[in-house]
């Protein structure tokens, strides 16, 4: 925390004889040695709302502490002889005690220090799964060296049976296993009209096999027909 602590108020400045025998010169930067310590209260007859807020947002902006901070940090102060004021300006570790004996130091302090335990805590359990994170690594690598090449080659393979088979059943691969369907039965129905003129088979049998094999021939005929109409 980095507020100005006013050393002195009004009412001192006014009575205190002595308030012009402090040394200015101390270990405090100018801004702290050279500040004005009567903290300005605003009254409503002096200043709007308005500006009052814009007053308090600029002094919390500068890290300075509020008007009822202010006036409790005096609070503390005013009861101090010359001698120990004029010790907190010049010894530094006085100075320090009685900075974070103040309250709302001291909260801050507390904020941080439970800040501090839970960064630890989360540290530490970071690092407890620093060995699971390791395995799981090295599972992965294992998956990918291993499994995943088998898999791969599966995926690969499967893609080359499903290409195959896609082939097999495209529109031109359908009209050429037409074809030679129809080829085959035509060769059919005419080693069948060999056999009846060579008088291997009877009228009856022959007709009815006959038949058969010519409603087949031409029903792929007609398909095989539309087909290529439907290509063109």
């Amino acid at each position: 925390m980095s507020w100005r602590i006013p050393l002195f108020g009004s009412q001192q400045q006014q009575t205190d004889p002595n308030f012009h025998d402090i040394p200015t010169q101390s270990w405090y930067p100018p801004s702290v040695a050279g500040s004005s310590s009567r903290p300005s209260t605003p009254t409503s007859s002096s200043a709007s709302p308005y500006q009052r807020s814009s007053d308090h947002s600029q002094s919390s902006s500068r890290g300075q502490p509020s008007p009822a901070e202010a006036a409790g940090i005096i609070a503390r102060l005013k009861d101090k002889s010359i001698e120990e004021l004029q010790r907190l300006l010049k010894d530094k570790e006085a100075y320090n005690a009685f900075f974070n004996s103040l309250d709302q130091v001291k909260i801050q302090n507390n904020v941080r220090d439970e800040l501090k335990k839970e960064t630890l805590q989360l540290a530490r359990e970071n690092l407890e799964k620093e060995q699971r994170i390791l395995e799981l690594r090295n599972q992965c690598t294992i998956i990918r060296t291993t499994e995943l090449a088998a898999a791969q080659d599966r995926l690969t393979d499967l893609e080359r049976q499903k290409d195959d088979i896609m082939r097999s059943y495209s529109p031109a691969a359908l009209l050429d296993k037409l074809q030679t369907s129809m080829a085959k039965l035509d060769e059919e129905s005419e080693e069948l009209h060999q056999k009846f003129l060579e008088k291997d088979i009877d009228l009856p049998t022959f007709v009815q096999k006959y038949k058969k094999l010519r409603t087949a021939y031409h029903k792929q005929a007609l398909l095989h027909l539309a087909g290529q109409t439907s290509l063109r």
